[in-house]
């Protein structure tokens, strides 16, 4: 079982980095047969700006650039996808969505058929979003923030592709809890990645 975890952050020696890093090891956590790619967005030097090209893959007019295509194809060998990113204005990093924009087109990710038929290309993708985030739990709850970051990317992104959010997990400070606590649950998600599919193997 091979895992991506892609991460967008600009220090390499931020948590968010460490979350990602630890994850990866609950994953492969001496398991043999699990594997891990981290995709560092910002250390590759991806270019998020959605272009010209990439509007005419939209309306079927062109093929995907290199660098698109080398990103699909990281996800067709992945058994599961994990995306790792701090909390900008409620919502996940420009690199990130831009990652999104670009990576998950139209014809790959989805197929918009004439006749306003819709089909969704990624259904056999797990996907597990860790969200880091500065503000505490009470904040995410008075504002609605939390639901609306899930109806904006677990639904309104990877469910219009088919792909199931398996873990939506948000990392917030609290008085009681310091960065150690959210690496120890990184692990555990990274531990629990493909139990599902090693039970359906099993039985």
């Amino acid at each position: 079982m091979h895992a991506l975890v892609v991460v967008a952050h600009p220090d390499p020696r931020s948590l968010t980095h460490a979350v990602a890093a630890r994850l990866a090891q609950g994953v492969s956590g001496g398991v043999s047969g699990h594997s891990v790619e981290i995709a560092d967005l910002m250390a590759e030097g991806f270019d998020p700006r959605f272009t010209a090209n990439d509007h005419a893959v939209h309306l079927k007019q062109a093929a995907p650039s290199a660098d698109v295509l080398a990103e699909q194809a990281r996800i067709d060998r992945a058994d599961a996808l994990v995306l790792v990113y701090p909390v900008y204005w409620w919502s996940m990093p420009g690199l990130l969505k831009g990652w999104i924009d670009r990576v998950f087109a139209n014809g790959w990710a989805y197929d918009e058929i004439p006749g306003g038929r819709l089909e969704k290309k990624l259904g056999r993708l797990p996907v597990h979003l860790v969200a880091l985030g500065g503000a505490g739990q009470r904040t995410y709850e008075r504002h609605g923030y939390s639901g609306a970051m899930k109806t904006q990317i677990d639904h309104g992104i990877f469910d219009y592709c088919g792909a199931r959010v398996v873990t939506s997990e948000f990392l917030l400070p609290s008085d009681t809890q310091d960065p150690s606590a959210h690496l120890d649950t990184a692990r555990t998600i990274g531990g629990r990645l493909f139990q599902a599919a090693e039970r359906s193997d099993a039985a």
